[in-house]
């Protein structure tokens, strides 16, 4: 494990103390809302050139095109976990060494970078000219995505590793003491917390007027998106690490236990699971699954990746890389795209798991790919990628 990892799981562990081990909702009684800060109307850009983005732990965000040939790289000030993603002809994405970026989508130009108190392993997410961004300093940041500018700050009591998740009204958060917050969008102002019984490193994932988060208290959360009441729970016998995806009332999450679970998105119920290897204690899962074209995608510790049929869970096909597998799946024009530890981007055939090519960095890839082409960009996908941004 390389140093960098190893101060930023260090980092988790004192951020983890003095979560709470029971679950309930908090409303927040009719606060003063927090002034509206003005955004800048960003100008949109429509890219026609199918490049894939992602960011490597040698400190390099990397456009590599579909042929897997390398475009472009940009060089950040440390290791980048965060996963990107593109929005106004930029890709946006944070270090662990406490920086936001927006890049030329087109040559890798810096347009502005941003300075947090803590590293950003989080996805951004961008709409309507503002940036949103969890930190490990504890902070939701909301930038102006076209000049870096801070609109506003939101301080939770412990860091924030997933991503944030937004709607037509409320942005949510997960954070490290346990809590789920929401937020208004465009001032920050806190409107109902939601408290789940240990930290939080799944990324919440908001869906038809649901919010689903899973929890290391082995709890999966389905929450009224408006009120944060629990519409249902589902306990298991392992922390939820990874982060929820939706498609066809269905949704999907890998469990530290080493299954990945389908249950009915309305009612909670269990419709099967499907076992991401042999189980190994020592090992969470931390993978998010990936549905395009009734194919599901999900990574695995065991370093393989998996293609199931969406509805029944069914095996199709199995691709072995070197290492383990902590990336969210891309799939793009036929091509399914992951990253690996074993410091390498992969591009398979979709119908059948067949290599086309591989992309060598220089160190591990926790970053999820995304692409400029978002037409081509096809299935459903978890907050923490940024490929359905």
């Amino acid at each position: 494990m390389s140093s960098s990892l190893r101060l930023l799981y260090l980092g988790l562990l004192v951020g983890l103390m003095g979560c709470r081990t029971t679950s309930e909702l908090t409303t927040v009684p009719s606060p003063p809302d927090r002034p509206t800060p003005p955004v800048t109307t960003p100008t949109e850009v429509t890219l026609t050139n199918p490049t894939l983005y992602v960011g490597s732990f040698d400190s390099h965000l990397y456009a590599i095109d579909t042929t897997g040939n390398a475009r472009w790289t940009f060089r950040a000030d440390t290791a980048i976990q965060s996963s990107p993603v593109v929005a106004y002809g930029r890709v946006y994405v944070g270090s662990n060494r406490n920086h936001i970026y927006a890049v030329d989508a087109q040559n890798g130009t810096l347009h502005w970078q941003y300075q947090t108190g803590g590293a950003v392993v989080s996805s951004p997410t961008v709409a309507s000219g503002r940036l949103f961004a969890g930190c490990l300093d504890g902070k939701i940041y909301a930038l102006d995505a076209t000049t870096g500018n801070q609109l506003w700050t939101y301080q939770s009591t412990h860091g924030i590793y997933a991503s944030p998740a937004l709607d037509a009204n409320l942005l949510y958060a997960a954070g490290l003491n346990g809590r789920v917050d929401a937020l208004d969008p465009a001032s920050g102002t806190l409107r109902w917390f939601f408290t789940t019984g240990s930290y939080l490193l799944s990324s919440p994932l908001v869906e038809n007027g649901v919010v689903y988060v899973g929890s290391t208290d082995n709890t999966f959360y389905a929450l009224d998106a408006q009120t944060g009441k629990s519409r249902w729970t589902y306990k298991a016998t392992s922390a939820f690490v990874g982060s929820p995806v939706v498609a066809d009332g269905i949704v999907y999450i890998v469990c530290s236990d080493w299954l990945l679970y389908a249950f009915n998105a309305l009612s909670g119920q269990s419709l099967w699971t499907f076992p991401l290897g042999d189980f190994n204690p020592a090992q969470q899962q931390q993978t998010s699954p990936v549905v395009a074209n009734g194919r599901l995608y999900v990574g695995s510790r065991n370093r393989f990746l998996y293609a199931l049929d969406a509805r029944t869970g069914a095996f199709q096909w199995q691709f072995a890389t070197n290492f383990d597998l902590y990336a969210t799946p891309l799939v793009l024009n036929g091509v399914v795209y992951i990253g690996s530890t074993d410091r390498s981007l992969y591009a398979l055939e979709s119908r059948t798991g067949q290599r086309k090519w591989s992309f060598k960095t220089g160190d591990i890839l926790f970053s999820s790919a995304t692409s400029a082409l978002k037409s081509g960009i096809t299935g459903r996908y978890p907050t923490i990628s940024g490929a359905g941004k």
